[in-house]
């Protein structure tokens, strides 16, 4: 009997997240808070730690504060099996210069393979909302023999220009022909044809060859020293590469309505879209899967509670989520997800929104199709997201398609 393959998981969280401004104006992307009591990170660790990995790395850079503080916070693995999940910043080994890329992050972090030796490395992103056993990935990445594979989730052909899609070779669907980014003329997969294989930036690759890889790609001059834009065609053009189609993807406990469910919540629609996923009676992707749960920081606050107001207005939660220590007096809350330690004031209402921790809706306020940050206030009577031109006199975010971003620690006035 062989030896039982060593795994080594590596998340890339390195990134700026510039679509998701305000909300990343003063935090990494995979800090940002999401459905509640999570952080984007979370999604990522979870997967990887619920699939066995007990090695994981989780690779820094701009803005790394609040994720380094949660991860060391949050995810505490026994030392005395070796096991750990820890933050990485930038460490300019190889000259005074930050990440110029995702796999450039890889070549200046290469004392961590060094020290580790794995036989296999997962590398994912941090900022994806989704559920996936990498357990199955890496059996069916050994049992092909490529040298790197690429998992891909299938998308409608009329949306693969916002993706890279992964064309597969008609003799072996295994196996990777090319790699085309975001392309107007894709064609669909011969079992759908309205669909096609996207990167979901997630891949398995056998230690060796992606030492090689990045080591290649970073003497390379024209190189954009990217993952999916470089070092996956590397792969490609040697007939090395290889595809999981994550609709093989068995997770315990997932439903026909959340199974092989991905978001990518990289724009302010895609993350507020993805809320409203949670909300529904039967989600589109349920957080109440307790086979494979998505862990975060235990947040030490009471229960939740709703109360009437001061002159006994009696309240209502429809279709929402609301979190630890929030407290909503003689509060309409519809369609939305409430971060903890929220008060909101007597005839007050919320409705097709997101909250995050610690934000106060004054007596009266009006908060619609909106998102606010942490430690945002709203005066008695004040509005979001009602009237859009007040909105954007007032410095707020409003998308086009009219959704009103309030930034960390604002105060709003009636």
């Amino acid at each position: 009997m062989s030896a039982p393959k060593k795994i080594f998981g590596i998340i890339l969280a390195g990134g700026e997240g510039k679509r998701l401004m305000p909300l990343t104006a003063d935090r990494a992307k995979p800090a940002v808070p999401f459905g509640g009591q999570y952080r984007l990170i979370d999604f990522a660790i979870s997967n990887l730690i619920n699939s066995g990995l007990r090695q994981v790395v989780v690779l820094t850079q701009y803005k790394s504060h609040s994720l380094d503080r949660h991860i060391s916070q949050t995810w505490r693995m026994s030392a005395l099996l070796d096991s750990y999940v820890t933050s990485v910043p930038a460490q300019q080994r190889l000259g005074k210069r930050w990440f110029s890329g995702s796999a450039d992050a890889i070549l200046q972090s290469m004392n961590l393979l060094n020290d580790e030796k794995p036989d296999i490395v997962v590398v994912i992103g941090a900022d994806h909302v989704y559920r996936m056993d990498f357990r199955q990935m890496i059996d069916a990445h050994i049992a092909s023999g490529a040298k790197a594979t690429v998992a891909g989730i299938r998308q409608p052909l009329a949306l693969a220009s916002q993706f890279g899609v992964i064309d597969t070779d008609p003799e072996d669907q295994g196996r990777i022909r090319a790699f085309l980014e975001k392309p107007t003329d894709a064609t669909g997969l011969p079992d759908a044809p309205h669909e096609v294989l996207a990167s979901m930036g997630n891949y398995v690759f056998d230690a060796d060859a992606l030492i090689a890889a990045v080591e290649t790609d970073g003497e390379s001059p024209t190189s954009g020293h990217d993952m999916g834009g470089d070092i996956i065609p590397y792969f490609v053009g040697r007939g090395e590469a290889g595809v999981y189609d994550m609709k093989r993807n068995e997770v315990p406990g997932s439903s026909p309505r959340d199974r092989s469910y991905w978001r990518d919540v990289g724009t302010i629609e895609s993350f507020f879209d993805a809320h409203m996923d949670l909300i529904s009676t039967l989600p589109v992707f349920n957080l109440y899967n307790t086979d494979w749960p998505i862990h975060s920081q235990t947040v030490n606050s009471p229960p939740a509670k709703f109360v009437r107001d001061s002159v006994g207005r009696i309240g209502n939660a429809i279709d929402s989520i609301v979190s630890l220590g929030s407290v909503l007096s003689g509060t309409h809350l519809e369609r939305s997800v409430v971060g903890p330690w929220t008060l909101a004031g007597g005839g007050s209402t919320i409705t097709d929104s997101v909250v995050f921790d610690h934000v106060h809706v004054g007596a009266g306020s009006r908060v619609h199709r909106a998102i606010l940050d942490k430690n945002v206030v709203l005066a008695d009577g004040a509005t979001v997201g009602v009237d859009r031109e007040r909105d954007l006199a007032r410095g707020f975010t409003v998308t086009e398609t009219g959704i009103t971003v309030v930034g960390k620690g604002l105060y709003i006035e009636r």
